[in-house]
């Protein structure tokens, strides 16, 4: 028997109860149940019920005012609260400073496999994200508060690792979203610019016994989409509120984007340029350290501006932007409408993304930066009184192959960028690098455990993570090392035997010409380390496509080798490396030739498909066709 679930939105929440565990979809402004929010916050005002909520998010959903999870910021509304990020509902937060309510903090992607967890009848997550953070039970826990005392995640041991594991428990209402619903609520998500974790909640309140609703702002009598096109089914869903327009935007500063779901494509000029000031001075140098064909994350605010600099100097498609929300390629929405992807090529369900991402599936991710300490540690997520919590940000920036911290290197400076070079007329009295941060959010020691790249970019300087803390590799033009920089931190950090100055390009309010520059210029893929008599050869991202190609490649070679007046060990990256049938007999010519000057000699490439290529192209030149997996293990072999 089909059976009518199109009900009105007070009716609705009716039947949520005082002490339900309650929760709601949506990422920042994108997505979220506001119609449903609002029933539930009108119904409290006005009767004085449900009270006591348990709320449990992943992302935080909000406008900074009233919208979103701002709803239920009334004193009695809701004692306890669990989410990825707080900074979009500063009243929530402030019933949590003010220890009105129990508040933890959870990794937006623990969060998100949470839920998936739930649904499973598992007993828990379990993860490695989080560990050495205030996530962390030997340190804070993710507890936010005074008043929450309760230890809700454990430290377990499994094969002789350490790992964090949240518990499971019973969610009783969820809150979603969709586009389209039929009579039975089947509901369809084709005008939505997401579709997050909207299966893994409705699941999990399903098999907790609890009650789904979703808003949509269409309804129809016979489902008339493909079946692959139902998000929800049916069986999930308890009851459909048609929303009114005004409270189901696509975003919370757009009605309706068609570039977001695939409707039309936008051009790239879309992305605006940026102004010439040190927000933009900070992006180019970070861009300067995108790799070809990367897939890449970038944090909101400051990393924003890589994707704009990216597009004006024309290598935005070197690169593959992805966003944890579940987007894949395309231009990453801003502002309110952040987490929305335009000219997305895929966009799949958030809970699969940090499945891709906590694997280490991102080779290079860009975050902001608020404080970092002389071990490296980053603070991003508490100032004070006031705290944000950590979003994605710890699943990114403890699981990607390469990071790259983005900020300002005082709080409130006044600077002047001319002639290619940095003027600091003003020194800012908010100092970033600081003793200690006020709360791990990033955990240096780590990073250095699993061997990633880390960077800090400033606007003045740049440094990177060795296992003695902070090493300075670079100085802007202009700068003064103890003037402007050592005296200004709280902490002394190592400074490089020869220090670079970065390039003045980036301090001129002109193209910087990077797409002339990419790929690399041969002398810059070539390292020498004498200490060790190591040559390190890095092929990534060259295309050899012809014989002419080839031969250049082998006359520089022959002439850089033989420079060195020895034999040398050498260690070559192939990721990404691409050669043309027509030119291989002189590419591994030149490759049987060069071992003349090798004493040893090993290969690399981190793409298992490379490594299989490659390894059937050298065993058909007649070469050793030992490829290895990492840099690492490719030295050793040495």
């Amino acid at each position: 028997m089909k059976r009518n679930k199109i009900i009105a939105a007070d009716e609705a929440v009716r039947v949520i109860l005082n002490n339900d565990t309650v929760t709601i979809s949506g990422f920042g402004g994108t997505g979220v149940p506001e119609e449903l929010a609002l029933a539930l916050e009108t119904r409290f005002l006005e009767t004085g019920t449900p009270r006591d909520l348990t709320l449990i998010y992943a992302a935080g959903m909000g406008d900074r005012k009233t919208r979103g999870l701002n709803r239920f910021a009334h004193e009695g509304m809701i004692k306890r609260v669990i989410g990825g990020y707080w900074g979009q509902a500063p009243s929530v937060a402030a019933l949590a400073l003010a220890n009105k309510i129990e508040a933890y903090c959870f990794p937006q992607g623990v969060v998100s496999h949470f839920f998936r967890d739930i649904a499973a009848g598992k007993p828990g997550t379990i993860t490695s994200v989080g560990l050495d953070t205030f996530i962390d039970p030997r340190l804070e826990g993710g507890r936010l508060n005074e008043v929450t005392t309760e230890p809700l995640i454990e430290l377990i041991q499994i094969h002789g690792q350490t790992y964090l594991f949240f518990p499971a428990f019973p969610i009783n209402v969820a809150l979603l979203r969709g586009t389209t619903a039929d009579e039975e609520g089947n509901i369809t998500m084709e005008k939505e610019a997401l579709t997050l974790d909207v299966v893994s909640i409705a699941q999990a309140v399903k098999n907790s016994g609890g009650i789904v609703m979703v808003q949509v702002e269409r309804v129809t009598t016979e489902r008339i989409l493909s079946p692959k096109a139902v998000r929800l089914p049916g069986i999930l869903v308890d009851c459909v509120v048609l929303a009114r327009p005004q409270h189901h935007m696509q975003t919370f500063s757009e009605s309706y984007n068609p570039a977001y779901t695939g409707e039309i494509r936008v051009p790239t000029s879309t992305i605006k340029p940026m102004p010439f000031d040190i927000r933009k001075v900070i992006a180019r140098r970070a861009t300067m350290f995108l790799k070809i064909n990367a897939i890449v994350n970038l944090g909101v605010g400051m990393p924003e501006g890589v994707a704009s600099v990216a597009n004006e100097e024309n290598i935005l498609d070197m690169i593959t932007l992805t966003v944890d929300t579940g987007g894949i390629g395309g231009i990453p929405a801003v502002g309110q409408s952040f987490g929305a992807v335009a000219n997305a090529q895929a966009i799949i369900d958030q809970t699969y993304q940090f499945d891709f991402y906590d694997g280490g599936g991102l080779d290079q991710a860009f975050l902001g930066l608020a404080e970092v300490d002389a071990e490296g540690n980053v603070n991003v997520s508490r100032f004070g009184p006031k705290f944000t919590g950590a979003g994605a940000f710890i699943n990114i920036s403890q699981n990607s192959k390469a990071v790259y911290f983005m900020g300002a290197f005082t709080a409130g400076s006044k600077i002047a960028i001319e002639d290619g070079r940095l003027h600091i007329l003003e020194e800012g009295k908010g100092k970033k690098f600081v003793r200690k941060v006020q709360q791990v959010t990033f955990s240096a020691l780590k990073a250095l455990q699993r061997k990633q790249t880390i960077y800090y970019i400033t606007e003045r300087c740049v440094f990177r993570l060795t296992a003695g803390g902070l090493e300075l590799v670079e100085i802007a033009p202009g700068v003064d090392l103890e003037r402007d920089i050592l005296a200004h931190m709280e902490f002394v950090p190592l400074v490089a035997s020869a220090v670079r100055e970065m390039d003045p390009a980036i301090f001129r309010d002109a193209l910087m010409g990077l797409q002339q520059r990419s790929p690399l210029s041969l002398e810059e893929r070539l390292h020498y380390n004498e200490s060790d008599n190591v040559l390190y050869i890095n092929l990534e991202g060259l295309s050899i496509e012809t014989v002419e190609d080839a031969q250049k490649l082998a006359d520089f070679f022959d002439r850089k080798l033989a420079s060195f007046g020895k034999r040398v060990n050498a260690v070559t990256n192939y990721d990404n490396f691409h050669l043309n049938p027509l030119a291989a007999e002189r590419f591994f010519a030149m490759v049987k030739h060069n071992h003349e000057y090798f004493l040893s000699y090993t290969r690399y490439s981190t793409n298992a498909f490379f490594r299989h290529q490659l390894g059937k192209e050298f065993t058909q030149a007649s070469l050793e066709n030992n490829i290895y997996e990492s840099f690492e293990e490719a030295k050793e072999h040495l």
